[in-house]
């Protein structure tokens, strides 16, 4: 008995479809939905993702602007860069590619980016309204794990979710999220004792560690869903993720490969958030 992939790729391109309909809607009121992505530095890999997320945004019909900035820029020039954007009526998302030369305060950065802009979702107050559970711009990965369980058409509520990994980048968030949806939560982490007794528990198991093909079989319930969110490039140069796929699938329910699986879902839900942070600027109702 063999598991079914969720295909993230497919998935994104409904909810990209469903962004299209709303962006047309929106460009009947001379709306445009605008994101802004400032680039510090010369890191391949960010480069990679600005490419697409610029790519994105055409296809989408929004607004894009890139804002690339030499390594040597200074913390004073970025946050004034922000700042401008922040005044920028055509801009409705910001989002500054991480990580940062070193000599720059991510943190401080972050915190300069208004509230209503933070598409990335990691303002202090967007994580605040997530804990507490008020409407607010969702981190995108984790968002888009919580899309591919639903649209796989798996019921969270009631269930048992388990999260192995606990940044502030998918594992918090993705267990704000999970019990946001009325699941039962357990978090997990390199400190925790009995990881794979307590992650055969779990009827929805999340693993964000970012060691490759980390979690196998003894770590699944037969028939559980699993959300790999991990990307490791092996030494051959392929691609796997934390969750040893081969071994995995014999024994999961519904499983994500990597790639394909959340990795097509982030600049989805980044989109998503540009387009709600618009709409939520120019006071147009969900």
């Amino acid at each position: 008995m063999s598991a079914q992939r969720i295909e993230g790729k497919a998935i994104s391109d409904q909810i990209r479809e469903e962004l299209k309909q709303e962006t047309a809607e929106l460009a009947a009121k001379w709306i445009k939905p605008g994101l802004a992505v400032v680039l510090v530095g010369e890191d391949p890999a960010s480069q990679v993702y600005v490419g697409n997320k610029e790519k994105a945004c055409q296809q989408m019909g929004f607004h894009s602007e890139v804002h690339r900035m030499p390594a040597s820029t200074s913390q004073q020039e970025l946050l004034e860069l922000v700042a401008s954007l922040n005044e920028n009526s055509s801009v409705h998302g910001i989002l500054v590619q991480l990580p940062l030369p070193s000599h720059i305060d991510e943190k401080a950065v972050i915190n300069a980016i208004s509230a209503e802009k933070d598409v990335d979702g990691f303002h202090p107050l967007n994580t605040g309204n997530l804990m507490i559970g008020d409407d607010s711009l969702l981190p995108c990965t984790p968002a888009g794990c919580i899309e591919l369980i639903k649209r796989s058409g798996v019921s969270i509520a009631g269930k048992h979710a388990v999260v192995i990994g606990r940044s502030n980048i998918v594992g918090k968030p993705v267990s704000m999220l999970l019990l946001r949806e009325h699941a039962t939560v357990t978090i997990c982490h390199s400190r925790t004792e009995n990881m794979a007794e307590i992650a055969r528990q779990a009827d929805i198991l999340v693993v964000a560690i970012g060691k490759a093909k980390a979690i196998d079989s003894r770590y699944i319930k037969p028939g559980a869903v699993v959300i790999d969110v991990g990307i490791n490039r092996l030494e051959d140069g392929k691609l796997a993720g934390d969750v040893d796929y081969s071994d995995a699938v014999t024994t999961a329910g519904y499983i994500t490969p990597v790639p394909g699986g959340v990795g097509p879902m982030t600049i989805t839900m980044l989109l998503k958030n540009t387009l709600k942070a618009a709409k939520r600027i120019h006071g147009i109702g969900e």
